[in-house]
């Protein structure tokens, strides 16, 4: 009994041993410096890892996802990692300190712990600022609470081997923008800022150490910039880190970081892609030489190896490539061929004037797709190999020197054969040059019912609308994709959609399918019905050629983002991205290709095509932006080809055929801005005739040179929790533009719509206070010429884009406040980027938008088509003046990596595109909730227009429309609406009255003899429409 007793309790002191904190010291001897754990030197073959699965970016946390997720991966890759050498990793601040214990219980891996010292923004007051001014005091007080909650968070916990501070700070330092060279270094503000950074590095690395010195406090710099500041602000630091891109050999980055500060050296950062950019392939040798090269140095800088003895160690970087680091935001799929930067320290594949890196090629191990699961295999490289055998070495083992040749004895070329069988695999993965790279297949039935509708409840061959009848149908739909890859710098895909049966009683008559329906045409032997119509056809294609001398981009039903942010300051080349209505109304846009300049012709984009967004003409537009001095300049051209006829909805009716060029200068200073600019456009519609009003009497005049010119002005003041902007602009009568489309500071809804025939001044100013932004916002528009009103007298009539060279519609005189409120208390995921459905990670996160328009005028004629959805006309008039109103809230809460919640709540009145004058009291709710695998999705309006475009033009309204949509999926369920393997089933259900389409209390007989729908009859009930479908969608790929 006492035997037992003792042993359990010797066993519970070990145990409890093992789960104390390590002791990490950085001692010096004659030979140099040595890391010591617990006593035990300890040299560091590191390693850079992160865990970003393909199609991901910076915003996927793996941290954030269900703990079996997390330890599948780490029960993949720090096996891989242990079975090459590698005894420490490298992992940012967000991990939970009891996965850096699982690392290091479970693998004796540990973790050095990277706080980013503000190196990518930090929020203050509630607001986010990318560009840290480490000057600030608030900075000041910010990072140093942070980092001494850092320590206090992670100082016990089992494997943390040392706290690294910041990456590379010092190349943020040149935010403001280049610097006069002829400005003596000392006098320079980027050396000015680097003293405040060195000095509050400092401060923070004693504030830690009072907590605990448990653990060497390291910084972490752009290679051995600014070193002298840090010599003499940074005496408190344990050793100093520096990511480092020098090629095969560091030169003399030893010896002068020996000379100038002796401070212990560990590289955080060091390493070689494995793409040759002028070979226009893979290169893992060479990869792999500079990797070994690289090591070899480290460890011959080891104390005791003889040279300088101020090496710890080092981070290879980096483990795994990483997919979405050119693009960032785009084309996560795609591993980018693109050279960023150049560098000549890396021979192979160098030349002057050439980028020759490529950011998302560093991984020692290629990546493989993601599952369902969210996991993926790794396929190393010859450099994984390598490295294996270098980490052999011990540097502080006997014998250490005289084992110290074994590197030079590694043979590449060996580790190159043995990664042969990985890229193998892998290739077998990413199947060639030629695949099917998409597969999906949709399952549908609908069963449909109701009351007091024209919906018949069977087939009746004289019905010649839709649904054709009430009761049960059934639909199938394949997406069938295949990917050409001829070169790595080079893709084309393209996709066909086939049909099988095409129902023919959705309550929700508009889809892509419904091309596919039963159509009767006449024939010498009478009407024939033709049962299997457009049964193939293309779903969309896109290809893209990554020349050295240009990048080249074709899309059909891809869509493409505006340009906007690059100097096209009028808006016109708008983004072209649809979503589903592009499916729902068998829109062929975008249709062309855009060509985008490098080296010599840096600056210059072109667009080309038969439809380059919706509803516009064949034209050709040429962008070309440079900078002179600090003024950014961009010209920019546009060529209407033809004009297009005939269009899929009448939100996408082309504008008369036209001829544009602009030229804007902008300016950005340190807390101003401004862009201005000047617009001539319309010039192909001079001399064409047009109505106007003076006194209640109309005139007819014609289009003038002095119509063609616009202009504009922006100004933007920017200061800690104050932010402010103004806009001002002039159009003249033909001089078009688009709407803004980039975002200034916040979400507001009112903007500058460009159009011509029109002069506005838009000003609004975001305030911070804690964690809510108050940010009114105010628009006063009025058109150069007034609409003309529907009862004016003959020839009098209201004009239309169509039959006039312009109209005033969205450019009608607007009086207009806005009020946004915003809480959003991780500002790092703003709540108006264009991603924050995935992005955003706060539990609660809300926005609450209140829009008042005055509308003291009518608007000229809107374009509508007719039921068949082909014939186009002209409205008799419009709605009449009145002021608008609308509420729009949203909330996010994402409570943990299974449960979230994102919901849309609306309210207030709008008014028909068309002419009826009814203005009507909308509101409703959009409500998505995702929960494990699980995805319910509700939608409730109330008194509001129906799904599709036209139910407002025709101010068609439903007084009550409910929809509820749940599903589960084999994977998790993403936010946006995207392709997956899933089961599901959605009811629609919708009450009409008098208002809506296809209410049928009665039928009478018209003057033509036939029974139809009496919808104002009265004494009847609402009637109702309901639908219950289910779906399968099996999917693989995109």
């Amino acid at each position: 009994m006492r035997r037992t007793a003792l042993l359990f309790i010797l066993f519970f002191i070990s145990v409890s041993l093992q789960a104390q904190s390590n002791q990490v010291l950085v001692r010096k001897d004659g030979t140099g410096y040595r890391l010591a754990v617990n006593g035990n030197d300890f040299f560091v073959n590191g390693m850079n890892w992160d865990y970003f699965p393909i199609g991901t970016n910076y915003n996927y946390s793996l941290w954030k996802q269900p703990d079996d997720v997390i330890r599948a991966a780490l029960d993949y890759e720090m096996p891989l990692l242990k079975n090459m050498g590698v005894n420490s990793i490298r992992l940012y601040t967000g991990v939970p300190a009891k996965w850096i214990r699982y690392i290091y219980e479970q693998y004796g891996i540990y973790t050095m712990l990277n706080h980013s010292f503000g190196r990518y923004g930090l929020t203050l007051k509630g607001k986010w600022v990318a560009n840290t001014d480490y000057a600030n005091p608030l900075v000041r007080e910010l990072l140093i609470k942070e980092v001494k909650g850092m320590v206090s968070e992670y100082q016990s916990t089992p494997g943390l081997l040392m706290f690294l501070l910041g990456n590379e700070n010092n190349y943020g330092l040149f935010w403001r923008g280049a610097e006069t060279e002829n400005i003596p270094m000392q006098d320079r503000r980027s050396t000015k800022d680097a003293q405040h950074l060195y000095k509050l590095f400092n401060d923070a690395a004693k504030e830690m150490k009072a907590i605990s010195q448990s653990h060497p406090v390291a910084i972490c710099n752009g290679d051995l910039l600014f070193l002298d500041i840090i010599a003499r602000e940074c005496k408190d630091i344990d050793v100093l880190g520096i990511n480092t891109y020098r090629g095969l050999t560091f030169t003399d980055l030893f010896d002068r970081a020996k000379k100038e500060i002796d401070k212990p050296v560990v590289l955080t950062e060091f390493g070689s892609d494995a793409y040759n950019t002028k070979a226009n392939k893979e290169d893992q040798e060479y990869q792999a030489r500079v990797l070994v090269s690289n090591w070899k140095e480290i460890y011959a800088n080891a104390a005791g190896m003889g040279k300088n003895g101020n090496a710890l160690g080092g981070f290879t970087f980096q483990f795994s490539d990483g997919w979405w680091k050119t693009g960032q935001t785009s084309n996560l799929d795609e591993h980018d061929v693109t050279a960023s930067w150049s560098n000549g320290g890396y021979l192979n594949d160098y030349a002057p004037g050439d980028n020759n890196m490529n950011e998302e090629w560093f991984g020692i191990c290629a990546k493989g797709p993601t599952n369902e699961r969210g996991t993926y295999q790794l396929y190393p490289r010859a450099a994984y190999y390598a490295l294996k055998e270098v980490h052999q070495l011990n540097p502080y083992g006997a014998e250490a020197k005289a084992r110290a040749g074994m590197i030079d004895n590694i043979q590449i070329a060996d580790a190159a054969l043995r990664a042969r069988g990985d890229k193998a695999a892998q290739q077998s993965e990413e199947k060639g040059k030629l695949y099917l790279s998409d597969l999906q297949a949709n399952f549908y039935t609908f069963n449909t019912g109701g009351s007091l509708i024209s919906t018949p409840k069977e087939d009746d061959p004289a019905t010649t609308g839709y649904p054709t009848r009430l009761g049960f149908d059934h639909m199938q739909s394949f997406n069938i994709g295949v990917t050409a890859r001829p070169a790595p710098n080079m893709m084309a895909n393209v996709q066909f959609n086939v049909l099988g049966n095409v129902a023919e009683n959705p309550i929700d008559e508009v889809f892509y399918e419904n091309r596919g329906r039963k159509i009767t045409v006449n024939t010498p032997t009478g009407p024939q019905q033709i049962n299997s119509n457009n049964r193939i056809q293309l779903y969309r294609s896109s290809f893209n050629w990554n020349n050295k001398l240009f990048n080249l981009t074709g899309f059909y039903r891809t869509g493409h983002y505006h340009w906007g942010y690059e100097g096209d300051f009028f808006g016109l080349y708008p983004e072209a991205n649809y979503g589903p209505n592009i499916d729902i109304y068998n829109g062929e846009a975008p249709f062309g290709f855009e060509i985008e300049g490098k080296k010599a012709i840096k600056g210059l984009k072109l667009a080309f095509g038969p439809e380059l967004w919706w509803g516009a003409n064949p034209a050709i537009l040429a962008k070309y932006s440079r900078k002179l001095a600090k003024f950014d300049i961009t010209g920019m051209f546009h060529e209407d080809i033809t004009q297009r006829s005939g269009l899929q909805s009448s939100f996408a009716v082309p504008t008369p055929k036209t001829r544009k060029a602009a030229l804007t200068v902008s300016r950005k200073f340190e807390k101003f801005s401004f862009d201005i600019g000047g617009l001539w456009a319309g010039q192909p519609l001079n001399g064409r005739t047009f109505q106007l009003m003076r006194d209640g009497k109309v005139y007819q005049d014609q289009i003038k040179t002095q119509d063609n010119f616009g202009g504009k002005i922006k100004l933007t003041y920017s200061s800690g929790i104050v932010n402010w902007y103004g806009l001002a602009s002039y159009m003249g009568l033909v001089a078009n533009g688009g709407v803004d489309q980039t975002r200034t500071f916040t979400g507001w809804r009112l903007k500058d719509i460009g159009s011509g025939n029109m002069y506005n001044v838009l000003s609004g100013v975001t305030l911070n206070v804690g964690k809510l932004q108050i940010a009114p916002n105010f628009l006063w528009q009025k058109p150069i010429e007034g609409p003309i009103p529907a009862d004016v007298l003959a020839p009098g009539r209201p004009r239309n884009i169509l039959d006039d060279p312009f109209s005033v519609r969205s450019n009608r005189e607007t009086v207009a406040g806005e009020l946004l409120l915003t809480y959003d208390p991780t500002p790092a995921t703003w709540m108006y980027e264009w991603d924050n459905d995935r992005a955003e990670d706060a539990r609660f996160a809300v926005s609450a938008d209140f829009v008042y328009r005055h509308l003291p005028t009518v608007q000229d004629a809107a374009i509508g088509i007719l039921g068949n959805g082909r014939t186009t006309f002209v409205f008799p008039g419009s709605a009449p003046a009145e002021d608008l109103w609308e509420v729009n809230t949203r909330i996010v809460s994402k409570l943990n990596p299974n449960l979230g919640l994102i919901a849309n709540l609306y309210a207030g009145n709008g008014q028909a595109n068309g002419n009826d004058k009814r203005t009507i009291n909308r509101y409703g709710f959009d409500i998505r909730t995702i929960y494990k695998k699980t995805k319910l999705i509700a939608i409730g309006k109330f008194n509001d227009w129906g799904p599709f475009d036209y139910h407002r033009d025709f101010n068609l309204t439903f007084p009550l429309q409910l929809i509820a949509d749940l599903s589960t999926e084999i994977g998790k369920p993403d936010w946006f609406i995207m392709p997956s393997t899933k089961i599901g089933v959605r009811g629609t259900y919708r009450t009409l009255n008098k208002y809506s389409p296809r209410y049928s209390p009665i039928k009478t007989i018209d003057a033509a003899g036939n029974w139809v729908p009496d919808p104002n009859a009265i004494g009847f009930p609402d009637g109702n429409e309901w639908e219950i479908r289910t779906y399968i969608q099996i999917n693989i790929g995109k």
